[in-house]
């Protein structure tokens, strides 16, 4: 029998499929209407942030993530997928330790043609988180 978890753990960290981005009406979306920045020449980054759900439809909205990702890493810098899946493991293992709090789609692009260290990504992640969780501020007191 599985021993449970104590109370005051902290919660999981996790990634699940839901808070990947994957519908094309979705990305196409967050291309057209989305907000572009980049990160220390490591990201390029579109984000767009979503708009929550009516009243009515209050069981989606606590179910859908807060933050949904996709990342690309260009074909032409590295042609060979076992290299691009390391880049996206790293990449998304770095988004998976520092989440946003917001609710936003993104879209993360690795610019650099060689391979970096995991600590030189997860930085560069921290630093888009920061940049989102700025951003997120900024929308709510323009709101108020």
């Amino acid at each position: 029998m599985a021993a449970e978890r104590p109370m005051s753990e902290a919660p999981r960290q996790t990634f699940s499929k839901s808070e990947r981005l994957c519908a094309k009406k979705d990305i196409t979306l967050l291309l057209n209407k989305g907000r572009y920045f980049s990160v220390d020449g490591i990201f390029r980054v579109c984000m767009l942030e979503r708009v929550e759900a009516s009243d009515g439809d209050q069981a989606t909205s606590q179910t859908s993530p807060k933050a949904r990702l996709l990342i690309s890493v260009p074909k032409r810098h590295f042609k060979r997928a076992v290299r691009r899946n390391l880049l996206k493991r790293r990449i998304r293992e770095a988004y998976r330790r520092n989440k946003p709090e917001n609710s936003v789609d993104l879209m993360v692009i690795y610019l650099p043609a060689e391979i970096l260290e995991y600590a030189q990504i997860e930085a560069a992640m921290q630093e888009v988180i920061a940049r989102i969780d700025e951003f997120g501020k900024q929308t709510d007191s323009q709101q108020r």
